[in-house]
């Protein structure tokens, strides 16, 4: 694709069946805040007074037509809004001013102050698109109850632009050409085989879909919008599974870009020029190519590179043949790339372990770099945060695993900390360097994280991801465990007190190893997890259609798997939950549904085992409201502090 209040309704401590007695707690606790004293340490509340700013979803017009103004999302008062950037002079001007769900800018109209922006239902994922006049006027573009939609892209020349919906089926997908002046719109692809919609040619001709078969496997299909009886081009894979992703299109329509792994474990990325057929490699790197994408008028192009879990970019001129010198840049990761409409700036996003995203602005005319933006929290000390470590171990089975260690400041062979495993979500996540105002939090406190990428997390080529289908809660969840032997033999760790983090399919890994590996960790910390995926799968929201398919290969079918993932679904195994149990969960969650956290609850509560459960009624799959944030960052800091 071209580029609220809280409430916690329940909170409960239940001191009895505690591993360690008072005494005990008391004395480590006070250990450790001794030891954390050594250096400074901050509030959860400090840590996200940093300000998240993002870049707007679609280009080419992410700049307005004075090529100075930038289209931004903040979260600057506490909740996503959208506005307006003054890239001379960096002054902000708030365009939207929800207290609510949280909005997410896509795009200025080419030639006045309108713009469109995205929304949801307080994280139930419906995401409407919406138009908003220079007045300040918003309009619903995509009403309905249950309509989900979500921008393709601006048609040549700005006159139009267009939006895929699901308010014809559910499961499915339809794309329309919307007009910029008065938004009238004509159907211009009916989806009804529910295909995965990638991207449309500026000139409306070429829809670029996906087909998925499943989890490993998925074909590239073109279709010729000019011609009713043209019939689509697919683009396979040379043999076995392969996996394609669209990248882009060129700006003169002749060509898309797509990424696929069928030529070895990682995704390269390849050409299809529609006036021959003919496919040629673009980009070739030992790791996955993530994006590959033109500017405007199609002089440069972008490519970023998942390389060990940090995004190399790399940004040619097609005049020269030349790839432009970033040596000049801040460290980091480059992030939403965008050019103004003459191409005389670059946008950006710049992200490191020590340094919030910050937007920056690169002149292509004489690569020099401005900052616009100073996103952390002026209370903290830059030299107070840490820097990570990609670091690796051998497994089990021998299998080399990587992951991102972060080492508290004060850890020392004569001061060891506390550790936790980070598991990501998913499943085929990544954990990836940069700046976490969570692990930031945790790490400042004094508590090591490994965020491991177990065997199934993406980044690491196809063999790697595919390691632990139908295998979950065994092949991953071994990893998980070996980790902790691993994080032990670090004379600066505490061996002896380790626990487990993680959200989503993280939650669900910790749920597993706490009910399957009762001794292994110390703590569980579950984030919106899933306990229960027999229910899971049956619940799977209805505009997941097309990769539902691909999850059932992965996780399996809970028509004809229903035993195998009873007995890898922790609410079922509750009763092995010995150690002291967090559970936080979002009212508004479509996936992973509020009665998944309810039930492990109750379940591990009768085992008068020490249980806190959070529930934020405002939050979906996730947290979209910065006081949540910090709600749930106190919570996992307080557990912590009272069981490890």
């Amino acid at each position: 694709m071209r580029n609220g209040v809280m409430s916690i309704v329940a909170l409960s401590f239940f001191l009895s069946g505690c591993q360690e007695s008072p005494d005990t707690n008391s004395a480590v606790a006070s250990a450790n805040h001794q030891a954390s004293s050594m250096v400074a340490t901050y509030s959860a509340a400090e840590f996200f007074e940093t300000t998240t700013f993002a870049t707007p979803q679609a280009t080419p017009y992410a700049f307005a037509s004075n090529n100075v103004d930038l289209l931004i999302g903040s979260d600057q008062s506490g909740v996503f809004n959208a506005y307006r950037l003054n890239t001379s002079t960096g002054e902000q001007q708030q365009l939207t001013f929800s207290q609510g769900s949280p909005i997410s800018p896509i795009s200025w109209f080419p030639e006045d102050g309108r713009f469109l922006f995205s929304q949801d239902g307080s994280g139930d994922e419906l995401d409407h698109i919406y138009v908003q006049t220079p007045e300040g006027e918003s309009r619903d573009l995509t009403p309905g109850e249950q309509v989900k939609a979500f921008m393709l892209g601006w048609a040549t020349g700005g006159d139009a632009f267009y939006i895929a919906t699901n308010e014809r089926d559910s499961s499915a997908f339809d794309v329309y050409r919307y007009n910029a002046d008065d938004y009238q719109r004509a159907l211009v692809y009916e989806n009804t085989d529910a295909y995965s919609i990638g991207d449309i040619s500026p000139d409306g001709r070429w829809l670029a879909l996906i087909q998925e078969i499943n989890n490993a496997n998925n074909e590239l299909v073109l279709l010729d919008l000019s011609s009713a009886v043209t019939d689509p081009v697919v683009i396979k894979g040379l043999q076995g599974d392969v996996n394609h992703r669209v990248f882009s299109f060129s700006p003169d329509n002749s060509t898309l870009v797509y990424g696929t792994d069928a030529h070895g474990d990682f995704v390269q990325a390849w050409t299809y020029e529609f006036s021959t057929g003919k496919t040629a490699i673009l980009v070739d790197a030992p790791w996955d190519v993530s994006y590959s994408f033109y500017s405007p008028s199609g002089r440069y192009r972008v490519t970023g590179i998942n390389a060990d879990a940090s995004t190399q970019v790399s940004i040619v001129d097609n005049e020269s043949g030349e790839a432009l010198d970033l040596d000049n840049l801040p460290p980091g990761d480059l992030r939403a790339l965008r050019f103004s409409r003459d191409e005389s700036t670059l946008a950006f996003g710049l992200n490191a372990d020590i340094s919030p995203t910050d937007l920056y602005t690169l002149s292509l005319k004489d690569l020099t770099v401005k900052r616009l933006t100073d996103s952390l929290s002026p209370s903290i000390e830059r030299d107070a945060l840490v820097q990570s470590e990609v670091v690796r171990f051998a497994s089990y089975d021998g299998l080399q695993v990587p992951g991102i260690l972060y080492k508290p400041k004060n850890a020392s062979a004569a001061n060891p900390v506390p550790a936790l495993v980070w598991v990501h979500g998913g499943p085929g996540g990544q954990s990836r360097k940069g700046y976490s105002a969570t692990l930031q939090h945790l790490v400042n406190h004094g508590y090591a994280i490994y965020a491991i990428n177990n065997r199934g997390s993406s980044g690491y080529g196809k063999t790697f991801n595919h390691l632990d289908d139908k295998r979950h809660g065994d092949a991953d969840l071994g990893d998980v465990v070996a980790s902790r032997d691993f994080l032990a033999s670090y004379d600066w760790i505490d061996g002896e007190h380790i626990g487990i983090i993680g959200g989503s399919y993280g939650g669900f890994m910790v749920a597993a190893a706490l009910a399957f590996e009762p001794e292994v960790f110390d703590v569980g910390i579950n984030i919106f997890g899933v306990t229960n995926w027999v229910r899971t799968l049956k619940s799977i929201p209805p505009w997941w259609g097309s990769f539902r398919d691909s999850l059932y290969a992965e996780m399996g079918d809970p028509a004809t798997d229903e035993t195998r993932l009873r007995a890898i679904s922790p609410v079922f195994h509750a009763t092995n939950i010995v150690k002291p149990l967090l559970v936080i969960q979002g009212a508004n969650d479509p996936r992973v549904l509020q009665v998944e956290s309810d039930e492990l609850v109750a379940n591990v509560r009768a085992n008068n085992v020490p249980v806190e459960y959070v529930l934020f009624d405002d939050e979906g799959h996730g947290f979209a409201k910065r006081e949540n944030r910090i709600t749930a960052s106190e919570a996992y800091l307080a557990f912590l502090d009272e069981y490890l």
